[in-house]
């Protein structure tokens, strides 16, 4: 990946960032900077509409099929959220889900009920050949 969320906490000295910066640009990586929170930018900002598309397909609002294709047509996302989700792991998704939860304890960082169905069943996505879809 290109991209490198450089975290720093109270105690990091300014120079610290500035040097881990200037390393990702030396070796054609892209640097963003955060503070020390759960999910840092990109799960922080992912894993919720990651789970709110669950959460759709639960309340059979559309179909995988379809939400995947609304925001790959209609958001130009490379991947739709299921496509995503079972190439990350189902179980690295929720793992990264709770963690969300139990820092923020917002109620829509809360893991929706079926990605923990289908963890429990060991439905973990491509890496075991099933996940939101079947893979052979």
């Amino acid at each position: 990946m290109k991209l490198v969320e450089v975290v720093h906490t109270v105690s990091t000295a300014d120079d610290v960032v500035a040097t881990v910066q200037n390393l990702c640009r030396e070796i054609s990586k892209h640097p963003v900077t955060c503070g020390d929170r759960s999910g840092f930018i990109v799960n922080a900002l992912l894993f919720p509409y990651l789970n709110d598309a669950v959460k759709m397909l639960e309340e059979h609002y559309a179909s995988a099929d379809d939400i995947d294709t609304a925001m790959k047509t209609g958001c130009g996302y490379p991947m739709g959220p299921f496509e995503l989700l079972d190439a990350v792991g189902l179980d690295v998704s929720l793992a990264i889900q709770r963690e969300l939860y139990l820092e923020f304890r917002e109620r829509g960082f809360s893991p929706a009920p079926l990605l923990e169905q289908l963890v429990t069943a060991r439905y973990l996505g491509r890496k075991v050949g099933r996940g939101f879809r079947t893979y052979a």
